[in-house]
């Protein structure tokens, strides 16, 4: 009897030492999965905001991704992007700046790159002045030199329909634009989500990238009279400098579109990229950004 309460006390015993490994392993599994739980969705001030990853075009959040609002200046990534899309593009091709730039900037008491009549300014500097400082005299400029027609009316309204052809080309159905630089006659307008896609498209250039990753930046100009001038631009986008690696994109803001940010960034070779919409200040646009980065690299 002795031998066999023996063997069955071993038995338990090993028995128990399974179940209680068996319980370790288990509590560990629960524990990682506990770990790698959704975070919690944030609650941004924005009224509309979209997230994605931008190498799988994955969804990762989404407020009203999808309602058509006023984007102010944001509307120039696609001015930057019509311009880099040009056939047989020379960055170093320079433009006069007309007087009637000038004059626009005044007329619409619009944010502006201070760019001087008679200066010679290259098409990659029109590209500093239009993303950093959200020049609309940049905007202009642009607009004139690549649209077609014999009139600068008419090379307008042909450069916004290069946009608006770019934005059916990526298949946007909630996106128009009426002007080259946000400042709408009524019919301004995209979504989060169209946006995001627009920026995803524009990154894949790698001027486009570098421009708008550009905290600041001192441009030789040539002048009138055949001299030179420094023009320095900083950039509106506070997210750069303040949040671990950020790429960029563009601020936008208006009276109807309030505050608006497009922005990406990357962290262990993931690029995260969004927009949000009609947010209430510059502070709180950055800050809701910030909110749907730390959000997206954790899903």
């Amino acid at each position: 009897m002795k031998i066999g309460l023996k063997g069955i006390n071993r038995a338990t015993v090993a028995a128990t030492a399974v179940l209680t490994a068996g319980a370790v392993l288990t509590g560990g599994a629960f524990a990682s999965t506990a770990q790698a739980a959704t975070p919690p969705t944030p609650t941004i001030t924005a009224k509309g905001g979209f997230v994605m990853d931008n190498g799988t075009a994955r969804a990762l959040y989404s407020k009203t991704a999808d309602t058509r609002r006023s984007t102010g200046s944001t509307t120039k990534i696609m001015t930057a992007k019509v311009v880099l899309g040009q056939k047989n593009l020379n960055l170093d091709a320079k433009v006069t700046i007309q007087k009637a730039y000038s004059d626009y900037i005044v007329s619409k008491t619009a944010s502006s790159a201070r760019l001087i009549v008679g200066d010679k300014v290259t098409v990659r500097q029109l590209l500093y002045g239009l993303m950093l400082p959200s020049g609309c005299d940049a905007a202009y400029a642009l607009a004139d030199k690549f649209g077609t027609g014999t009139t600068r009316a008419a090379r307008v309204k042909s450069f916004i329909g290069k946009m608006n052809a770019d934005a059916k080309t990526l298949g946007l159905k909630n996106t128009h634009f009426d002007s080259f630089d946000g400042i709408s006659s009524g019919s301004n307008y995209s979504t989060p989500r169209d946006l995001t896609k627009i920026a995803s498209g524009a990154m894949k250039n790698s001027t486009f990238r570098a421009i708008v990753k550009t905290k600041s930046t001192k441009q030789k100009v040539t002048t009138k009279s055949g001299g030179y001038r420094y023009m320095s631009w900083s950039n509106t986008n506070t997210l750069l400098g303040s949040y671990t690696g950020a790429l960029g994109v563009k601020t936008g803001s208006g009276p109807t579109a309030k505050y608006c940010l497009v922005f990406a960034a990357t962290r262990n070779g993931r690029t995260v990229i969004g927009t949000v919409l009609t947010s209430t200040s510059s502070t709180t646009r950055t800050a809701d950004a910030k909110k749907l980065l730390d959000y997206g690299f954790k899903k």
